[in-house]
């Protein structure tokens, strides 16, 4: 109380209501996050700028049109020949097989971790499924070579033996080895829908099936077309499985049975090598590998644009 009986304001803050002083960790941590962010885009735009010139010099020796319809591929023997057909029907048939079993087994894990998993039960699964993700690819790519390929030809039937290096027993570890992908990042999609729309749909009688692929599958697309696309993008760049596993046979053919040889596998067979680098042949490395970074770019743009369409954003 003031000395006349009224009651006395409070005393009003000295100086500005704003911060009195700048926050310097928050600046640094945005400066770590620019940089971050700009040496990404920094590797991106070194990979194109290594690419460019020796793929220009390389279609000014070679016709676009040879290299995108002719069916030969034959860069390093006499007569050359350049049609790359082969060796991207080889990377679209393995990464098909790929995704025809990562996806089912990957989707299925992580609709069972984020929806009919107990808590405790999903801390011990989810590790283990990611444990995959670390294995090296050259075991996997010894793996196929050494048990699958040798199961293959021991359990189907006389006719259906693949050769020993082959697209399928390269396509079927290549999907286990990418299952890790679809169902973390999906998990996670999931595990970020609201809890009320699943209490909503239990509350209308739904079951755990019907609330998992009518409310949580719907609700959480983005993320998971998001993993599909990353999935398929890890399968078309993977080297060391196809490089082992498939052989090294650019035979334009879409029997699983039958060796081939995909980009990467190629990319690694040339450039393990001992190709002069100012020839032509060095060359092939650099046109095949800045159509491979095209495919990517391009499904990485679709990605974008597929995550965009189906994102649902919640109050």
């Amino acid at each position: 109380m003031s000395p006349t009986g009224t009651a006395s304001s409070p005393a009003a803050p000295k100086g500005p209501l704003g911060r009195a002083r700048s926050r310097y960790g928050e600046r640094t941590v945005q400066v770590v996050l620019v940089a971050a962010a700009l040496v990404s885009v920094a590797t991106t735009a070194g990979i194109v700028v290594s690419l460019v010139p020796p793929t220009v010099e390389f279609f000014e020796a070679v016709s676009v049109a040879e290299f995108f319809t002719s069916t030969q591929w034959a860069p390093l023997f006499e007569p050359p020949a350049y049609g790359v057909l082969p060796l991207i029907a080889a990377t679209f048939l393995i990464t098909v097989i790929a995704i025809v079993v990562a996806i089912p087994l990957g989707l299925g894990a992580a609709l069972y971790l984020s929806e009919y998993a107990h808590a405790r039960t999903r801390k011990i699964f989810k590790p283990v499924l990611e444990v995959l993700a670390g294995v090296p690819t050259v075991v996997y790519g010894f793996f196929a070579l050494r048990f699958v390929t040798p199961a293959l030809q021991a359990y189907l039937p006389a006719g259906l033996q693949p050769d020993i290096f082959n697209a399928l027993s390269a396509g079927l570890v290549m999907g286990v080895m990418i299952v890790p992908t679809v169902a973390s990042l999906s998990e996670d999609a999931m595990s970020a829908v609201p809890r009320g729309l699943r209490d909503g749909a239990y509350a209308l009688g739904s079951s755990t099936r019907l609330v998992a692929v009518r409310v949580v599958l719907p609700a959480a697309l983005s993320g998971v077309v998001a993993s599909f696309v990353l999935a398929i993008s890890r399968a078309i760049g993977e080297t060391m499985i196809v490089a082992i596993a498939s052989g090294n046979k650019p035979a334009l053919s879409f029997n699983p049975l039958d060796a081939m040889q995909t980009m990467t596998g190629f990319i690694a067979q040339a450039g393990s090598g001992d190709l002069p680098t100012a020839s032509l042949d060095y060359k092939t490395i650099f046109a095949v590998g800045a159509l491979l970074f095209l495919i990517t770019f391009a499904m990485n743009f679709i990605s974008a644009r597929l995550v965009r369409r189906f994102r649902e954003v919640y109050e």
